[in-house]
């Protein structure tokens, strides 16, 4: 019988904080929450953001705080000042007459310009004499053209919170994101190892634009013009891979498959494609899947500025006809809009097989059983839309309604839109997924868009929609997209149910939602995930009912682990994995025969009795 890939646990950071136990989604619907359940959002915030309690409740201005410093706002200082952004100005100097200074030697460049006299002055020092026209690279401040990004909550710092030795912001995400995702398993995951072979353990991780800060590739491609030097870690800690590779090398230690597959603003769904497919064909049966993105750098953001692709300053108060911009509403998704807002996020997921999840007792948040990728086809512009997502969303469908009829698709869907917030996009994707409800006789689908909350964190942004639907499931509420006072007018949707306000499906009301991604490109990818109510059932059909209950009696104490470690980490406790110069194997360490391979550390061996279907050409 077919595996069936189920998410067990779920971790990460993003604007709203975060993500296990459903913190950052309940944040985006705090509005809506109990006061007790508030509470625990603003404790759970509060502990990201050093926000001291003293033992007792938050303060209203604390609260406070806490709102002002969490979703899409205003660069913070900590990144960088928008309105004082350092530039090199280049000056053309023409000399009428010898102009003079003095320095020390050291400071000389190695080839002298030409019309530059040096006359030692004893000591360190020299005096130079500019006799001809020159350059000059002058330090300039400008202000930023755009000046609202998704930033994780304010006073979160993850490179405090375990030795990251210049690791680059993304990694340091990673390294949180990861070990939220294994604290929210609720397993131990050394148990995991005695249950599986190293070979059927795999990491599909990446980030979009690599590490594009100064301790990455930001850093090797700007030393030289800032006269500064490359340094050993810039260029092999920026690769877009080494998300994953930090995964097996400092946390899991895994020696399995493991790699990036990057698809631009869809490459968490790429990599989600890659562990479903290992799932069930069987290659493996445990797969942490994510991304991570940390692009909230002046470089990075003026890049996208320059393709019109971000909502400037002027275009926000143009749009609200004021001299003020409203960067907390930076982002419209299907509103009047002016360009997306840029995000950072870390995102990741632990997928089971339903055997071992059953084995082990594994909380089942969701089931993800296909993933979709298509092309535009032929392109009047690298990032213009096509055809693509339109086949993607349409098999999506198709397969959820393959698994749960029209009815379930009709009445207990809804989708969670790309939704970029620029204005071709709410015509084109709106245009998509009309016509997708149409086709499968929905009258008003249901759509989620919450980048309104988090902005656009490029290759994590179906991670954050995954993360928000597991969220959907536990709290029954679907956010609204509370940042557009209305739908635009040439949005496509007489199909479709987009509004500001949050809307209450319940718990067990929704069967199946889809995520979507559009990417640069002509990357599109779009999945059905099934709710944790619907697998259930599959669960119960395929393996019966006292099977089931021997599994819920297991999943008990999962549960109880996973609560504890929210409860740590609510409490201020930062238990981040990262295990450096740890338990490091060489080839001598491994029992070999014909048959198998022996890896320490592991409970079951791989299996050399690799079957081919070549062989019958023999």
């Amino acid at each position: 019988m077919a595996n069936i890939p189920l998410v067990v646990g779920f971790g990460g950071i993003n604007a709203a904080g975060r993500s296990s136990s459903h913190h950052a989604y309940r944040r985006m619907i705090i509005d809506s929450l109990s006061q007790q359940e508030a509470d625990q959002t603003y404790l759970s915030l509060a502990a990201l953001m050093n926000v001291q309690s003293e033992g007792g409740p938050l303060s209203d201005s604390q609260k406070q705080f806490i709102i002002e410093n969490t979703l899409i706002r205003r660069i913070q200082n900590d990144y960088f000042d928008p309105s004082a952004v350092v530039f090199n100005k280049r000056v053309s100097a023409g000399i009428n007459s010898p102009v003079s200074f003095e320095t020390k030697k050291r400071n000389l460049p190695e080839t002298l310009p030409q019309g530059w006299l040096v006359t030692e002055l004893g000591g360190p020092h020299v005096r130079v004499e500019i006799h001809q026209d020159t350059e000059f690279l002058v330090p300039d401040e400008r202000a930023m053209p755009v000046s609202s990004a998704g930033q994780v909550p304010s006073g979160f710092t993850p490179g405090k919170l375990y030795p990251s030795r210049n690791h680059p912001r993304g990694l340091q995400m990673t390294v949180f994101g990861v070990s939220d995702a294994l604290g929210n398993l609720g397993i131990d995951w050394d148990e995991v190892l005695t249950r599986v072979a190293p070979d059927q353990i795999s990491v599909y991780a990446g980030s979009s634009m690599g590490q594009m800060d100064s301790d990455g590739f930001g850093g090797l491609l700007s030393a030289r013009a800032d006269g500064k030097r490359v340094t050993s870690k810039n260029a092999p800690l920026g690769f877009a891979e080494m998300p994953a590779d930090f995964i097996n090398a400092y946390m899991i230690g895994g020696a399995g498959t493991t790699g990036a597959n990057l698809g631009a603003c869809a490459s968490f769904l790429y990599n989600l494609r890659q562990g479903v497919n290992d799932i069930r064909a069987g290659r493996a049966r445990a797969v942490i899947v994510g991304s991570s993105e940390a692009p909230i750098t002046p470089d990075v953001i003026s890049g996208y500025a320059a393709m019109g692709a971000l909502a400037t300053d002027a275009e926000l108060m143009a749009l609200d006809n004021t001299g003020t911009v409203d960067n907390r509403r930076a982002a419209r998704p299907f509103g009047y809009n002016a360009g997306f807002t840029i995000a950072e996020s870390s995102q990741f997921v632990v997928l089971f097989d339903d055997a071992l999840a059953m084995e082990l007792g594994a909380t089942v948040h969701a089931a993800v059983t296909d993933v979709f990728i298509n092309a535009d086809g032929y392109k009047k512009s690298i990032s213009s839309p096509g055809v693509g997502n339109y086949i993607t969303v349409a098999k999506s469908m198709a397969v959820a309604r393959s698994i749960l009829g029209d009815e379930a698709l009709q009445q207990r869907s809804y989708i969670h839109a790309h939704g970029s917030s620029t204005p071709q996009n709410r015509i084109t994707e709106s245009h998509i997924l009309n016509e997708v409800a149409k086709s499968f006789g929905i009258e008003k689908w249901p759509v989620a868009a919450i980048k309104a909350y988090v902005g656009h964190s490029l290759g994590v942004s179906s991670g954050d929609q995954l993360i928000t639907g597991l969220g959907v499931w536990a709290k029954g509420i679907i956010p609204g997209i509370k940042t557009i006072d209305a739908v635009a007018d040439d949005v496509h949707d007489s199909n479709l149910a987009i509004s500001a306000e949050h809307k209450d499906v319940g718990v067990n009301g929704i069967d199946v939602t889809v995520l979507n991604s559009k990417g640069f490109g002509g990357n599109n990818a779009s999945a059905p995930v099934l709710a944790p109510h619907v697998v259930a059932k599959m669960l119960q059909n395929k393996y019966g009912a006292q099977a089931y209950q021997t599994y819920q009696s297991a999943n008990e104490k999962v549960r109880e682990r996973s609560a504890a470690f929210d409860e740590a980490t609510r409490s201020g406790e930062a238990n981040l994995i990262y295990k450096f110069d740890h338990n490091v194997l060489s080839g001598d360490d491994l029992g070999f025969d014909r048959d198998n391979i022996h890896v320490p550390g592991y409970g079951v061996n791989i299996d050399l009795n690799v079957d081919s279907p070549y062989k019958d050409f023999m």
